[in-house]
């Protein structure tokens, strides 16, 4: 346990429900962007305008997680309605899931789903609503039936344009139950412009898991326990990394999630080296970043294990004035909102 006591209720500010965004904006690049560049508050109207703030030599990190079609609709033997949500796939065809209506789901009971497919209830072993289920079918065709989960704060189902918005262009592994939101507002041109300036881009994959969004429920914060999500740094990722801090370039982080990956390979030491596996790093005030030098990142819920992220990044006072200032603006929040780029 940690020695430093975090009061959660520091990390609180006023969001007005009306700026959560319920909609991306169109196109990707069009979304504000909100930047604390070394003391300074700066604001402008296109995410595009990122690319100023790169120099020949630095290095953008990205995460390359795709969101599974998470959300799976079936009939319980009684008839009645149930809602399946994939977590973790295991061996067999099993899965950690979450039931809805989750406790009354029992060992043996069988759920129909669409398409003939059906899911048999193996293990009660938590104290909540998750249960183990063994499908009929393998992934690729649990995926064809399932759709894809967006966030709670989002009130609205999910509709076709969800399915490419909510993935970035750099999705391409299989396993996230939540979009590595910083990212989505880059674009194949915005990347090739980047490129084009002499910046570098790695891919690190981190399987972005529910734990994002749970809550912090105590009020020293530093116990608070974070749920462990998959993660690889691969060797290419490392020596593109590790020759750009030693040609004194920066490395940019495109989310929270790549910080976490990053970091979390850094604890073995710097240089980097190739490390995957499962991550439960929880970065909080007074935390040392090792590795990322700039952020990118969206505006996050009050009282969050993100928010005490960005506050380790840039300082809780910093992140709770730059926070005002962006309601005050009527900026966009959350997944589906504007971005910020954090320069300490």
């Amino acid at each position: 346990m940690s020695t430093v006591k975090i009061d959660i209720a520091d990390y609180d500010y006023d969001l007005p429900s009306d700026l959560i965004a319920q909609h991306p904006a169109e196109p990707r690049e069009a979304s504000r962007l909100c930047v604390w560049n070394h003391g300074k508050i700066e604001h402008k109207s296109e995410f595009r305008n990122i690319v100023d703030y790169f120099r020949e030599g630095d290095c953008l990190v990205v995460n390359n997680t795709k969101v599974i079609p998470a959300r799976l609709i079936g009939k319980r033997e009684s008839g009645g309605k149930v809602e399946i949500f994939l977590i973790d796939q295991g061996a067999d065809r099993e899965w950690v899931i979450i039931g809805k209506p989750g406790r009354a789901l029992r060992k043996g009971e069988v759920v129909s789903l669409e398409g003939g497919v059906t899911a048999e209830i193996v293990a009660a072993p938590y104290d909540d609503a998750r249960r183990i289920v063994r499908f009929s079918v393998g992934a690729e065709e649990l995926y064809k039936i399932g759709r894809i989960p967006l966030p709670p704060y989002i009130k609205r189902e999910a509709s076709e344009q969800d399915n490419k918005r909510y993935q970035t262009v750099f999705a391409k592994e299989n396993g996230a139950v939540a979009a590595p939101t910083a990212s989505l507002h880059f674009t194949d041109r915005l990347i090739a412009v980047l490129k084009q300036k002499g910046v570098m881009v790695a891919e690190i994959t981190l399987h972005v898991g529910l734990g994002t969004f749970k809550p912090v429920t105590v009020m020293d914060a530093s116990e608070h326990v974070v749920e462990k999500e998959r993660f690889s740094v691969s060797k290419e990722a490392c020596s593109i990394i590790n020759k750009t801090r030693e040609n004194g370039g920066k490395i940019f982080a495109s989310g929270t999630t790549v910080a976490k990956a990053l970091e979390t390979a850094a604890i073995s030491g710097v240089p980097l080296m190739e490390r995957s596996g499962r991550s439960d790093l929880y970065i909080y005030p007074p935390f040392k970043f090792r590795v990322v030098d700039a952020l990118v990142t969206n505006f996050h819920v009050p009282r969050s294990t993100l928010l005490l992220l960005v506050s380790a990044f840039i300082g809780k006072d910093n992140v709770i004035k730059m926070y005002r200032e962006a309601v005050q603006q009527k900026y966009r929040f959350l997944s589906y909102g504007d971005a910020t780029l954090l320069m300490p």
